[in-house]
């Protein structure tokens, strides 16, 4: 206990008071946000991550092999930066996301939500009694994130949830799934959704553009920010023009891809194999 109050008193006043949730604020406020995508089990590159600008980090445990343990380190490495750790959680069920909270992330991604009942699980498992069901017990969380009114009601007023709409009868729902209370934003997994739509991998097909401006559209007559992937500058320009403003950005991998193009294409280094390009 005299440990913790001593890191506590070295933290930054900002870790250590309530406020609110700055990427929730920011979206509010029509600002755009992005994060670094973490699909590695590194807590070295989720610390130089979060201090590096994004608005949080987007620790990926859908698609990578980052354990419950290892995104625990992470939570404790992000104290006092600026980017706020989210996980977008292997499937949308209430332990998946409990794990992620008591864990001390501040976000929670749901992954093919497409019904209604899958949403209000999602704010649910989010939420602690009496407005949804999730369980005591937040240990770190409550260490990660200490405020003068208490854990329980700073995470009811400060938790992100976030919906992923990436299979053909969450597009046949969305006008009901944004409707349902407590959801913080929707987001469009376009790889997978071109897959379910039978139109893989490709972004300008009628039938994916329709699905896309069918999202944006149920989600922005409820309030709702709206998110996709961006790896680019020019892309993030782009989006917001169609209403965008949450942004997965490129992975760790990704990234150091892309800088050390910058300095092995000058002189002529040019990489074993060519990398498959992701779809956004």
């Amino acid at each position: 206990m005299r440990a913790a109050c001593l890191l506590l008193a070295v933290l930054p006043l900002a870790a250590q008071t309530a406020a609110e949730n700055p990427v929730k604020r920011q979206l509010k406020a029509g600002q755009p946000v992005i994060g670094a995508t973490i699909n590695v089990n590194s807590v070295d590159i989720a610390a130089e991550a979060a201090n590096m600008g994004f608005d949080f980090l987007w620790i990926e445990m859908e698609h990578s092999p980052i354990s419950w343990e290892t995104l625990r380190h992470m939570v404790l490495a992000t104290r006092g930066l600026k980017g706020l750790p989210f996980v977008r959680v292997p499937v949308n069920e209430m332990w998946t996301a409990k794990r992620a909270l008591d864990s001390g992330a501040l976000g929670v991604i749901f992954p093919f939500t497409n019904s209604v009942e899958l949403a209000r699980r999602a704010v649910a498992a989010c939420r602690y009694p009496p407005v949804g069901l999730r369980g005591s017990g937040p240990g770190l969380a409550a260490f990660r994130w200490p405020s003068p009114e208490g854990y329980y009601k700073f995470a009811n007023e400060n938790v992100f949830v976030v919906l992923i709409i990436e299979d053909q009868p969450g597009v046949d729902n969305v006008d009901e799934i944004v409707k349902v209370p407590g959801i913080d934003a929707i987001f469009i997994g376009p790889s997978d959704l071109s897959h379910q739509l039978g139109v893989p991998n490709q972004p300008n097909h009628p039938k994916f553009t329709a699905a896309i401006d069918k999202i944006v559209a149920a989600a922005k007559r409820q309030g709702l920010p709206v998110g996709r992937p961006a790896g680019s500058p020019q892309q993030v320009e782009e989006f917001k023009k169609q209403g965008f403003t949450f942004f997965q950005g490129p992975t760790a991998l990704s990234l150091m891809s892309q800088s050390a193009r910058r300095l092995l294409d000058p002189m002529g280094k040019k990489p074993g194999q060519e990398r498959m390009q992701t779809f956004y």
